[in-house]
């Protein structure tokens, strides 16, 4: 009878102590989540560059700041917010992008690698913001 309570309370505490992925996805006290939906024709001349691995797309029209896109190998692709994440939301904060890093233009340094979403120079704790992305024949679904 003890072993089934010990073993219970056990079970018990380990469904309690996990967490999921989205639940650690949301501990960035800087940047809230944000709903939205960016459908992309792979087809349309305007995001041709991510036909090709090693390539991404950049929009300012989505996100808190702007999201950019990358793909992997044409069937894995990656999507990040473009604010640095190491600093509340302002006109600074808004990443530029000059091939795989992203750069903040607060003057603090900080930049970002847009593959891993890791910090790579300047200072901070947390790293880009990742979106989710889903490839359904040739449209990308970009979303929150």
């Amino acid at each position: 009878m003890i072993k089934r309570i010990l073993f219970s309370a056990l079970l018990i505490s380990l469904f309690l102590s996990c967490s999921t992925a989205d639940e650690n996805r949301n501990n960035n006290p800087y940047l809230v989540d944000v709903n939205f939906t960016l459908n992309i024709n792979l087809g349309l001349p305007e995001y041709n560059s991510l036909n090709f691995p090693g390539n991404s797309y950049t929009t300012y029209n989505y996100g808190l700041n702007g999201v950019v896109i990358y793909n992997v190998n044409n069937n894995q692709y990656i999507a990040f917010e473009l604010t640095d994440p190491n600093h509340a939301v302002s006109n600074c904060s808004r990443l530029s992008v000059q091939g795989l890093i992203a750069t903040c233009n607060c003057g603090d340094g900080n930049e970002y690698n847009i593959l891993t979403g890791e910090i790579t120079e300047g200072a901070g704790q947390y790293a880009l913001k990742s979106y989710r992305v889903r490839k359904n024949g040739s449209t990308l679904e970009v979303y929150n």
